[in-house]
């Protein structure tokens, strides 16, 4: 397809510093296309999940686009990344940023075009020849900011009493309900983070537009909703136009007869059934096991496995989330998957993907079990996190050969905290008469109207010391160039600095392991498959997580 030249004028572009690009010659550019519309997905799902549909939402897929452009095998000359609304997560914009910016190394120059850039895209973007703000757009770069909310003193009023128990002084789950206001240590321990996170988002901006530490802080200074004009005076982007504009301006560059290529995308393998050859009696018995089963990945040829620790670690079976809200990860999901993928003889790596902020430690002890299991079956395990691996998702972390970060993942929390509100005041307020009844020696210690006492809290104390113990040791043993005395107890770092203080061994993101995983069992491109577990929930397990009651007669025993 030819571009549309003749649609725009360039009479109302602003440009500053133009891009080095190819002089027209006596050939035809090929320019992909490649949109990012809304949110991006960890792993497919969806219909990309039961009938193998197509979409640009998972990070891997986009992530190997770039690299396919850049190894040429895509015959493309440049590339135009059309943004629409994105929800980028930081951790996001910095494995893109990486392909962009190996795609230009490689000459495949990219165009990123948006109605508006906040740091995230900025981040994403500033890899690319060419940043286009839409006329009439903005930017938003106003920094890192956080906001916590301490609730001890409006509990205190309410006549609830917060009752936790914390091993770990940089830990910092129960500040919020115990103080009016930070901890000497969580201030310590959060601010670092915050500075930590900071030079992260500003380094690849810096590098990308070629600014100084002193340009960059003039230019945050004026990007909260800066019009592209000045936008482009500070050094954020390029160029600002309108849309249709955009052919005639790479028309100036690549020649009127350049082509689009619309169907860049490189969709990852989901392993769901091709309906199109199936006759109409299976795929009736294909949809039936769909509802009750889901999708069955099923390898036929050397596989590297990706399992997703993707929200907060429960006991028990994972919850997708899919119609209500945010998921979960449980550990005898986790566990059955793992069983499956070590009695498949097709699987020669496995690599743990994590977004999670913690949670139980039993079922991240579970968990941590499970990986190590496959270690030593002789599974080589590598770990990538993204955005989290905190607390439990560390835990977790450390049972693989490796961990492997971004430079905004933050990792650590290596601590313990329990505890419980008691609310007999506010029962009392609301003129609640609760009725406690107790048979046993610890009966009462989840209960809502009765506090602990001393020999409560030494008793809980003491659980959570070993389980603190076990932690640390999991991680000593793991990490030996790990000091433990300067990261435990709760404190948390970003990417970069955990590496440097043997949390991580490198910083690289989830395509670029799976690469080094791959070359390491010896399995060349294109010759192995990569598989994403644990599996999508059958439709019955959706409507049974939103609809209990309705759900559990379509369930199906396993």
């Amino acid at each position: 397809m030819t571009a549309l030249a003749a649609l725009a004028s360039l009479s109302t572009m602003v440009l500053a510093n133009p891009i080095v690009v190819p002089e027209p010659i006596e050939k035809d550019y090929t320019i992909g296309y490649l949109e990012i519309d809304g949110a991006i997905s960890e792993k497919p799902g969806g219909d990309a999940g039961f009938f193998g549909g197509s979409e640009y939402t998972t990070l891997r897929g986009l992530v190997r686009t770039f690299e396919f452009a850049a190894s040429g095998a895509a015959d493309v000359d440049a590339i135009v990344l059309r943004l629409r609304e994105t929800a980028l997560s930081t951790a996001d914009a910095e494995e893109l940023r990486a392909a962009i910016e190996h795609c230009e190394e490689e000459g495949v120059r990219v165009h990123v075009f948006a109605e508006s850039y906040g740091a995230t895209e900025l981040i994403m973007a500033s890899a690319a020849s060419e940043i286009i703000l839409q006329e009439g757009g903005s930017i938003f770069m106003p920094g890192v900011y956080i906001e916590e909310m301490f609730f001890a003193d409006t509990l205190e009023w309410a006549g609830i009493d917060a009752q936790f128990v914390q091993v770990g002084d940089y830990k910092g789950a129960s500040e919020a309900f115990v103080n009016s206001k930070p901890s000497q240590a969580w201030e310590e321990n959060i601010s670092r983070l915050m500075d930590e996170l900071y030079e992260a988002m500003r380094e690849p901006i810096m590098k990308g537009r070629d600014l100084s530490e002193r340009e960059l802080d003039r230019a945050m200074e004026e990007a909260i909703f800066a019009s592209g004009e000045t936008s482009i005076e500070i050094g954020l982007i390029d160029a600002e136009m309108d849309r249709l504009e955009l052919d005639a301006h790479l028309a100036d560059h690549y020649g009127e007869d350049f082509e689009y290529e619309l169907d860049l995308y490189v969709a990852e393998d989901t392993g769901a059934p091709d309906f199109e050859s199936m006759g109409m009696f299976e795929v009736f018995a294909m949809f039936q096991e769909l509802m009750t089963e889901g999708v069955k990945q099923r390898t036929s040829r050397d596989t590297i496995a990706v399992v997703h620790i993707d929200g907060a670690i429960v006991d028990g079976t994972s919850s997708s989330g899919g119609f209500t809200g945010s998921s979960n990860v449980g550990s005898l999901t986790i566990r059955e998957t793992l069983a499956e993928l070590a009695d498949d003889p097709n699987i020669k790596g496995v690599v743990i993907r994590i977004e999670s902020p913690g949670g139980s430690a039993t079922a991240s002890e579970s968990i941590w079990q499970g990986f190590n299991a496959l270690r030593e079956d002789d599974i080589p395990v590598v770990a990538s996190v993204g955005s989290m691996a905190a607390s439990g998702g560390y835990y977790i972390a450390v049972s693989a050969d490796q961990i492997h970060v971004d430079p905004s993942s933050i990792v650590g929390s290596i601590g313990v905290v329990a505890g419980k509100f008691v609310m007999a005041d506010l029962y009392d307020k609301l003129h609640l008469r609760p009725v406690p009844r107790v048979r046993g020696p610890r009966a009462a210690m989840l209960s809502s109207v009765l506090p602990w006492d001393d020999d409560d809290i030494e008793f809980i104390r003491d659980r959570m010391v070993e389980t603190y113990d076990l932690f640390t040791e999991r991680v000593a043993d793991a990490r030996p160039d790990a000091n433990m005395s300067k990261v435990a107890e709760g404190r948390l770092f970003a990417g970069t600095p955990a590496v440097e203080v043997g949390l991580a061994d490198k910083v690289m993101g989830l395509e670029p392991t799976i690469d080094e995983l791959a070359d390491e069992l010896g399995l060349s491109q294109g010759s192995y498959d990569v598989f994403h577990y644990p599996e999508p929930p059958s439709i019955a397990e959706l409507l049974e997580e939103a609809f209990p009651a309705a759900g559990a007669p379509m369930s199906s025993s396993k």
